[in-house]
């Protein structure tokens, strides 16, 4: 070191320059490296006649970025079929996925619900508010207190089911994957999985529909590929409404099945 000291001077000099270039660049970046990184806890609910299967393609992208990722079956379909019976409604539906989050001691989640899940979800809210972070509506129903399926039900679907309960008949046979649009080389692989939906759980009447409004995250998801009015209705309306998030994807009703990568860019940027 010299009598002067201007190395030592100078290397601190360049030390405290750099020191403050990462801290600008920690402030700037700090919050936005921590979304990425910070695994989160997602639960997947499928709407009528699916299971857990049509989440694989999602379920797999989010695991494989480090999340977590809980996609059941719900009583009486699917893998859980042989539990299909009189009794299963939208009450057992409900506590399949709200004794999850209590069991596995799940905080912060992502909840998202596809198609008649919507109602699922609404009431799950009602019960476990506080465990879920955002909540996620996919191409789904979003309903209020008095509603069920066959009240908001698209004219079609709602004679039908209007029919099978007149008739009393124990299940909802599903529709092929072509109504809604399904992507042709996925269709006969959905056709092959799907399931009668238990009829009770089209009937039920929501009980509560406030908790949602609680949850600091909300997310609409259209499916634009889908014909539907009473889904166009409900993104007009929450467009409107405040502390929500739209997205549009042009892709067939099952937008878990046809576009995953796009839905699982969605899911991550609203989780």
């Amino acid at each position: 070191m010299s009598s002067t000291g201007e190395p030592t001077t100078r290397r601190a000099a360049l030390g405290a320059m750099t020191a403050l270039g990462a801290a600008v660049l920690t402030a700037a970046t700090g919050s936005e490296v921590r979304a990425e990184t910070t695994p989160k806890t997602f639960v997947l609910v499928h709407g009528t006649w699916h299971g857990g299967w049509c989440w694989q393609r999602v379920a797999d992208a989010l695991r494989s970025k480090g999340h977590k990722v809980y996609a059941p079956s719900l009583t009486g379909l699917a893998d859980r079929s042989h539990l299909l019976g009189k009794d299963v409604n939208l009450t057992t539906h409900v506590a399949d996925i709200a004794n999850l989050v209590k069991w596995e001691d799940l905080k912060d989640i992502v909840l998202v619900g596809h198609s008649s899940a919507g109602f699922v979800i609404t009431e799950v809210a009602e019960q476990v508010g506080p465990s879920i972070a955002s909540i996620v509506y996919l191409d789904a129903f979003v309903p209020q207190v008095g509603d069920n399926l066959i009240s908001l039900a698209n004219p079609g679907p709602r004679k039908a089911l209007e029919e099978a309960v007149a008739r009393g008949d124990l299940v909802a046979k599903p529709v092929p994957a072509k109504a809604f649009n399904v992507s042709e080389e996925n269709r006969a692989w959905v056709d092959a999985k799907c399931t009668p939906h238990p009829l009770a759980a089209v009937v039920e009447k929501v009980t509560g529909a406030t908790a949602r409004e609680k949850i600091a995250r909300k997310t609409y998801i259209r499916a634009t590929g889908f014909d539907s009015p009473v889904f166009n209705e409900t993104l007009a309306k929450i467009k409107l409404a405040p502390g929500w998030k739209t997205f549009e994807v042009a892709s067939g009703h099952d937008v878990m099945i046809d576009h995953p990568d796009r839905l699982t860019e969605i899911l991550l940027e609203v989780a």
